[in-house]
C-alpha cells in the first residue's frame, strides 16, 4: 500500500509540473515503516476487518499517511516545487522497488504451493 500510494502521488507531481503554485508531495517511506514496525513490536496495529467474523490480525499500515513537502533545490517563480527530473527519478526508483517486492512475494507463494503439492 504504501508504495502505491507513493506512486500516486509522484504520478501527481509530475503532472501538475507546470501549475503555478503547486507544492511538491511525497511519503517518507522509512520514517513510517519504522513507526509501523514499532507499532507491529508493540503488538497496536490492527487491520481493519469489514466483516465481525473474519478473524483479527496485523497490519502493516494503518491507513493514515502523513505526506510532507518537498523542499525544492531551485524554487520557481510561480510558486511551483516541483523539480521533474528528481520526481521522474523517484517514481522510476520507486517503481523498481515495487516490482521487486511483488516477486519476492510471488516466489514465496510459489514456494508455498510446491510444498503443499509435495513437488
Amino acid at each position: 500500500m504504501l508504495r502505491s500510494r507513493r506512486s500516486e502521488l509522484l504520478a501527481a507531481n509530475i503532472a501538475n509540473a507546470d501549475t503555478p503554485g503547486f507544492k511538491a508531495r511525497d511519503i517518507d517511506f522509512r520514517e513510517i515503516m519504522s513507526q509501523q514496525l514499532d507499532k507491529s513490536a508493540l503488538g497496536t496495529t490492527q487491520m481493519q476487518r469489514s466483516n465481525a467474523q473474519h478473524l483479527p490480525g496485523h497490519m502493516p499500515t494503518d491507513g493514515h499517511l502523513e505526506q510532507k513537502y518537498r523542499v525544492p533545490l531551485m524554487p520557481s517563480l510561480d510558486g511551483n516545487s516541483v523539480d521533474v527530473q528528481l520526481e521522474q527519478t523517484a517514481f522510476a526508483e520507486n517503481s523498481v522497488q515495487f516490482l521487486a517486492s511483488l516477486r519476492f512475494l510471488n516466489s514465496r507463494i510459489t514456494g508455498m504451493i510446491t510444498a503443499i503439492k509435495g513437488e
